[in-house]
């Protein structure tokens, strides 16, 4: 199986680590936290893309065809992932419960929706981290 290349994965949970850590650090009624809170969306919607794509490279030599991963949703790719022993089946349901909060974002950008996600970031960040070593490693 070829290498998975995660440096894209890398950068995109570096940033979301470094938002997070200055975010918690900033007033909350500051121009700076809203900074940060705006970068930690868009920077955790950039991660959660990339473990999907990245899962789905790894995952291809389990199934029958590329063709066959290709048509994958997000979430049957998790699921899938348990299958094969790359997640638990706690990690699976954070990983979909990330998704249906992301799937959100495209109807509400409010303060009540950042706040949602502001508070699955740690659980989120961890989950990622150990992603990127699944797909590197094991």
């Amino acid at each position: 199986m070829d290498k998975i290349n995660t440096d894209f994965l890398a950068r995109c949970l570096g940033a979301l680590e470094r938002s997070y850590t200055l975010l918690v650090q900033a007033p909350k009624d500051s121009v700076d936290y809203e900074m940060y809170r705006n970068s930690l969306v868009k920077s955790f919607e950039m991660t959660l893309e990339q473990s999907g794509k990245l899962l789905r490279k790894k995952l291809t030599p389990y199934l029958a065809s590329k063709k066959m991963a290709d048509a994958l949703t997000f979430k049957d790719l998790f699921r899938q992932a348990g299958l094969h022993g790359l997640l638990d089946a706690d990690a699976i349901v954070r990983w979909l419960n990330y998704r249906d909060n992301r799937n959100d974002t495209a109807h509400d950008y409010g303060q009540n929706f950042a706040e949602q996600t502001l508070a699955l970031l740690p659980d989120f960040m961890r989950d990622a981290r150990q992603l990127k070593d699944i797909l590197e490693n094991g």
